[in-house]
């Protein structure tokens, strides 16, 4: 069954598309390129609501983690949904999975007031209330036995150039790079927990104030400062040259944040031709724009570039030309000092 999961490309446009196909609404991934209190603040006022966080390293088969944080089972909240990853190139949909659904969820897709609830759909509310008393192997179990979670992540499949027979490929080795995902929330008994589909169990990294509302301008900056804290202490385990981390937010869709503020404002009695507003609706336009273009990156990803590409040395070969583009490719690379693998 492992073999049946592909590994998938960390980037917004690719999750936010990936829990959309899984049925989920109101939710999307942006990219995040610092730790600072700034940053987290603009992404608070900027989203209105973060469920939580997706870390992406270099997995390193020694790490250990402090046995005083991981939360036992008798320990562990019981609305906490936590799976074991049992199946390999799992984990960035584990990850996703770890945050939509420990998220405040609505059943109808509807938000009236305003808390940036995230709609489930029915794939992962059957998934979330099927495994609801399950251990947490089965329940990774659970996510690896769903066909359609499973074609939905293997949607995003980088296009292999030839065939390779499933039972001849290549077992990483401890030199190859090995990257994971794994997923930060905040719980409602004020705890943040690390959630790693290769630990036993969630990890508590840390308590904050969770009495603070979105009404007093502090919105989910408590927990993210506890999240990014242990994020950054991460971080500094591994060497100073390391540099291959990636971070991203799941948060309300912004666009649905930026219509319930106009929505307020023009209810508050401020007209379509206020300044204010003005600047939410090139904000809102802004949004659906980059919607537009993840839709083309996403298709892009997806297409097979591979009939094009012999075809192209077909007809370069026919006219006589390949071998010198072939020369001329190689002296470019030579002189970009790039030599491969």
């Amino acid at each position: 069954m492992s073999s049946n999961w592909c590994t998938i490309e960390s980037d917004p446009a690719v999750f936010s598309s990936l829990i959309e196909s899984f049925g989920v609404k109101n939710a999307q991934l942006t990219e995040l390129y610092s730790l600072d209190e700034g940053t987290l603040l603009s992404l608070n006022e900027s989203y209105g609501k973060i469920h939580g966080l997706v870390f992406l390293f270099k997995w390193q088969g020694n790490e250990a983690t402090d046995e005083t944080d991981r939360v036992s089972d008798e320990d562990a909240p019981e609305d906490l949904f936590f799976s074991r990853q049992m199946i390999t190139n799992a984990c960035a949909t584990q990850a996703l999975l770890s945050i939509l659904l420990n998220a405040k969820a609505t059943d109808d897709g509807s938000d009236e007031d305003n808390t940036g609830a995230v709609s489930l759909g029915e794939i992962l509310s059957t998934l979330k209330s099927f495994t609801a008393s399950f251990p947490p192997d089965l329940k990774g179990e659970a996510i690896g036995a769903s066909d359609e979670i499973r074609e939905a992540h293997n949607s995003f499949a980088r296009k292999e150039a030839f065939l390779v027979d499933e039972n001849k490929k290549r077992i990483a080795t401890k030199d190859d790079e090995v990257f994971h995902f794994i997923a930060y929330v905040p719980h409602s008994n004020g705890i943040v927990y690390e959630l790693d589909g290769l630990q036993n169990g969630p990890i508590n990294v840390g308590s904050f104030d969770n009495t603070m509302e979105l009404d007093n301008g502090m919105g989910d900056l408590p927990w993210l400062t506890v999240a990014c804290a242990a994020i950054q202490k991460r971080i500094e385990k591994y060497q100073s040259s390391e540099i291959k981390f990636n971070l991203m937010a799941l948060t309300q869709d912004r666009r649905n944040y930026i219509q319930s503020k106009i929505k307020a404002m023009l209810e508050a009695g401020l007209s379509e031709s206020d300044e204010a507003i003005s600047a939410l609706n090139m904000d809102l336009m802004h949004e659906e724009e980059q919607r537009k273009q993840w839709e083309i990156e996403n298709e892009r990803r997806r297409h097979n570039y591979l009939p094009f590409c012999m075809e192209l040395i077909r007809a370069l070969a026919k006219s006589g030309n390949l071998q010198e583009c072939t020369r001329k490719a190689r002296e470019k690379t030579n002189a970009s000092g790039y030599r491969g693998i």
